[in-house]
């Protein structure tokens, strides 16, 4: 079964499709030549909704979306859902990493998480859409280590491993990220909806 994918981030469509497997394939927003949705909403469920809504409008096709971020603690939570934006409208992940750093500098209390948000629905005005959450704990690094994954990875440290998301291979990182085990219980939940 085909989905749109509402995003434009090849590493994120990449980490989606490795783990959701043949059964569903996903078709980047960006195939379409679509542009991203306006990230409007609070929450990260709301900012899903309206990725979701977006690509299923403008394709026709069932859409699957994610939002995520990385949450602070002694930052009340931020960047939150502005985790991509958090420098500037126009920021990379350097900029963000950067400015994360400076933030923090040298709090002790470094606790943070990383959420992921995914939405599923079969058009726009689907009334149930598949909406699921998982968390992934760790705390920020004092310095970026590693150059796998994208994001806030090369910051942030996993408890247990010692080691970044930065540092993880990417069978490592999707079997205990956020988005990992978000996407994981969206296979199972997809495939109870669709075998009939």
């Amino acid at each position: 079964m085909k989905f749109v994918f509402a995003s434009s981030n090849p590493s994120k469509t990449r980490e989606a499709s490795e783990i959701l497997g043949d059964k569903f394939e996903l078709i980047s927003q960006s195939d379409f030549g679509i542009t991203a949705a306006e990230e409007i909403a609070s929450t990260f469920l709301e900012n899903a909704l309206i990725k979701a809504r977006h690509a299923s409008f403008l394709t026709g096709l069932p859409a699957i979306a994610d939002d995520s971020g990385l949450c602070v603690d002694i930052l009340g939570g931020a960047p939150g859902v502005k985790s991509a934006r958090y420098s500037g409208s126009q920021s990379n992940d350097e900029q963000n990493i950067r400015k994360l750093l400076d933030e923090l500098g040298y709090q002790t209390n470094r606790k943070a998480f990383f959420v992921c948000v995914i939405v599923a629905l079969n058009h726009p005005d689907d009334p149930t859409p598949i909406t699921l959450e998982s968390r992934w704990e760790g705390e920020i690094a004092t310095k970026a280590l590693g150059n796998k994954g994208f994001g806030y990875d090369p910051v942030f440290l996993i408890p247990g491993l010692n080691r970044t998301a930065g540092q993880l291979a990417r069978n490592e990182k999707n079997a205990i990220s956020h988005r990992g085990k978000a996407l994981k219980r969206l296979m199972e939940e997809l495939s109870e909806r669709y075998s009939s």
